[in-house]
């Protein structure tokens, strides 16, 4: 048997946010998100979260984990220290109800950086080659699933939510940039080149430590203001 304490809040009912508490036997269940769907499934049917891919690839049962913003489905029991287990939402975002967090301006920022291929040549006028140098630049950048456990984590974002863009949306926008397939870079650049944007960044690095797929947001931070800094040169 092991104790978890889930955080609760119904918009519906209102009052303030409470911790329940669950007494669950976790034979059988190696993961946070094995653990949630049974107390769901057998104990409390009210309780609710994301969730989908099970396999951490879609980044939907992003939350806090005993202090940890991580993703509840690669999140082993075996990870955690003994004693109780607490579960928040993701922190510092509006929550819709229990473990779900309101991602609507997080996305609304990803859009802003236009996360697509842009290019000035026809479409099918000619195949886009890429050299296994170029492509190499990619990695560690494409893998990204917008589970935005940086941002919530990121104090640079919990003190200007409204305008800057946040480690997950500046690693997002820094695999556009160096793609050398898209030609809109110098586009891309001056509208990251911005004393908010961009330059909220104070390089704290609780993005990269909480990165559940051990990706470097802050390493792609720099790498922007590093192609800023050569551009001016």
């Amino acid at each position: 048997m092991r104790t978890f304490r889930v955080y609760r809040w119904d918009p519906d009912v209102g009052g303030n946010p409470c911790l329940d508490t669950y007494e669950v036997d976790v034979t059988g269940s190696p993961m946070v998100l094995d653990v949630l769907l049974k107390i769901k499934n057998e104990i409390d049917a009210t309780l609710t979260l994301r969730r989908s891919c099970r396999e951490g690839v879609c980044g939907s049962c992003a939350m806090n984990i005993d202090g940890e913003n991580t993703l509840a489905c690669t999140k082993g029991l075996d990870e955690l220290p003994d004693g109780d287990v607490d579960v928040y939402p993701l922190p510092h975002m509006p929550v819709v109800k229990d473990l779900v967090p309101d991602l609507t301006h997080f996305y609304a920022q990803y859009a802003s950086i236009k996360p697509w291929m842009q290019t000035e040549s026809a479409a099918g006028s000619r195949e886009r080659l890429q050299s296994p140098e170029d492509r190499k630049k990619l990695d560690g950048l494409y893998e990204c699933i917008l589970c935005a456990c940086c941002t919530a984590a990121c104090p640079s974002s919990w003190w200007n939510p409204d305008r800057f863009l946040g480690p997950a949306v500046l690693l997002q926008a820094y695999r556009w940039v160096v793609d050398s397939r898209d030609e809109a870079t110098g586009e891309r650049l001056d509208y990251l080149d911005d004393r908010f944007r961009l330059y909220r960044c104070h390089t704290i690095m609780n993005c990269t430590n909480t990165c559940p797929k051990g990706l470097n947001p802050a390493k792609a931070i720099a790498g922007i203001k590093q192609l800023l800094v050569n551009r001016t040169v």
